[in-house]
């Protein structure tokens, strides 16, 4: 016989935590970000836009998250992948979905199982990344 474990979701506490901790991060750094948080379902938990972050971001971040979340990985790594050659060339043309390849979204896992994901937008790729990775490092 088999049990399975159950696995808490991502709470809308949670979402605070990670937004709170990516915008720590983002503004260390000095940058203006938008911050994006969605459950396992896709479902928007959080969402915070700096000030003076660039309209775009807001758009760009939740567009990141649902790509890591749907996906399974931080977009980051997916970039290579759609590239002419790559094995998802045509997938974000391929669906009517707001998939986006730029580094910033992060895949969000409780005890090995995906929960959700966050995506920053406003930085460079390299910049959004870091602020989401520091974000999920910070959840317990």
């Amino acid at each position: 016989m088999s049990t399975t474990t159950a696995v808490a979701p991502l709470s809308t506490a949670d979402a605070e935590a990670l937004i709170a901790a990516a915008g720590k991060a983002a503004e260390a750094a000095g940058v203006t970000v938008s911050v994006t948080v969605l459950d396992a379902g896709g479902h928007l938990l959080a969402f915070r836009r700096d000030d003076r972050a660039v309209l775009i971001s807001g758009e760009t971040s939740t567009r990141k998250a649902y790509t890591a979340l749907q996906l399974n990985a931080p977009t980051a790594d997916l970039v290579d992948a759609v590239q002419p050659g790559g094995p998802f060339h045509t997938l974000p043309t391929a669906l009517d979905r707001p998939l986006l390849f730029i580094a910033g979204g992060v895949p969000v896992r409780r005890d090995g199982r995906l929960i959700g994901a966050i995506g920053v937008g406003g930085g460079a790729p390299e910049q959004d990344h870091g602020f989401a990775t520091a974000a999920v490092e910070t959840l317990a």
